[in-house]
């Protein structure tokens, strides 16, 4: 049982990664289609909060968990920040680059996190140790995997040849007519976006600690994420027809995004940080990139080639060396922290008896 439980997080994580691959696909589906991505989010966001605020309201209400004004105004700019910003700069950033270059960038998301958790003083670089080394040069092969994958081609697999589909077709075609000004514009807007999710991902960990109703946490980021991202587009985009929704891709996409993405991802991230650290779960981060490539392969017949073999590789190679050093950390630190109570013990004891 006690293994079952230490395993939950890592299980946890590889299915949030799962499911933001299929958010990848759904929503370049989506926008491909003439989404407004300003709307899709409000969309998205109003789904969740919709979705999540029950669940929120009788699983937890026996949980007396008070909410202050600060509190409040704290949960406010971390969904602004980490929700809001990041997913509205995302999707838009797509547009001035190709989807290709926004799953590449996305995988700089840990070594943002790890970098910006090392200043706040949340992670720890112990380079005398073997592990602390290795979190560092993991987190270097990961990211350069991650960029491999996305940019090195090289040969064709044969199984995989012949038959190039739709969503490469769009990325292609989107990269050619793009101007150096507008990639650019796009690269920064894509930095600027997994920057801010990285700040998210390190504000949960203080913020739960505060506020422990994971649930109606989720549900609130969603409710202000929603608020803030409809004044945006409503300042963004005055057409009316944007707003509209049929029975098609983008009210799919949107059910998707909002109920599985939004909701129920979020709490279980929300989980993860709590039980791991934000490090810990920005390192599944390039898994993601993976699985979109494969189901693209399958699904739309896309060309794998052998750069992407040796992009996974690597990820492979540094997601784990950065886990191994993560776990040994952690081990030291539940030993180190046993000593320190055992020695507590024996002055207690000595105490006692004199």
């Amino acid at each position: 049982m006690i293994a079952m439980e230490s395993h939950k997080p890592y299980v946890a994580m590889l299915f949030i990664q799962f499911v933001y691959a299929g958010m990848a696909l759904f929503s370049k589906a989506a926008i491909a289609e003439g989404m407004n991505p300003y709307v899709f989010v409000v969309y998205r966001q109003a789904c969740a909060s919709l979705v999540l605020a029950p669940f929120a309201f009788f699983l937890e209400r026996k949980k007396n968990v008070p909410l202050s004004y600060g509190m409040l105004c704290k949960i406010f700019l971390a969904s602004l920040c980490g929700l809001t910003l990041s997913l509205n700069l995302y999707y838009v950033a797509i547009d001035f680059t190709s989807a290709t270059f926004a799953a590449a960038t996305t995988n700089t998301i840990p070594a943002i996190t790890f970098i910006m958790a090392v200043f706040l003083g949340m992670e720890s670089i112990p380079m005398k140790h073997f592990h602390g080394i290795a979190k560092v040069l993991g987190s270097i092969v990961g990211l350069s995997g991650a960029m491999v994958f996305a940019f090195v081609k090289g040969p064709a697999l044969k199984f995989m040849d012949g038959h190039p589909g739709t969503e490469k077709g769009i990325s292609d075609s989107s990269a050619e007519h793009r101007s150096k000004g507008e990639w650019i514009k796009g690269s920064l807007m894509m930095l600027a976006a997994n920057t801010a999710w990285s700040l998210w991902l390190i504000c949960q960990g203080p913020i739960i600690k505060q506020y422990p109703a994971k649930l109606r946490l989720t549900t609130l980021q969603c409710f202000f994420s929603c608020i803030q991202s409809a004044v945006l587009a409503a300042v963004v985009e005055w057409n009316p027809s944007s707003w509209k929704l049929a029975w098609n891709i983008n009210l799919l996409s949107i059910a998707y995004c909002g109920v599985v993405v939004t909701g129920i991802t979020y709490w279980l991230q929300v989980w993860a940080i709590e039980k791991k650290g934000p490090v810990f779960t920005s390192m599944f981060t390039p898994l993601a990139l993976i699985i979109t490539a494969v189901f693209s392969a399958f699904l739309w017949k896309e060309t794998l080639h052998w750069g992407s073999v040796g992009g996974t590789v690597l990820l492979v190679v540094g997601l784990y060396s950065v886990l191994w050093g993560k776990n040994r950390e952690d081990g030291r630190s539940e030993i180190n922290k046993q000593r320190q109570e055992s020695k507590e013990e024996i002055m207690l004891e000595c105490i006692t008896h004199h």
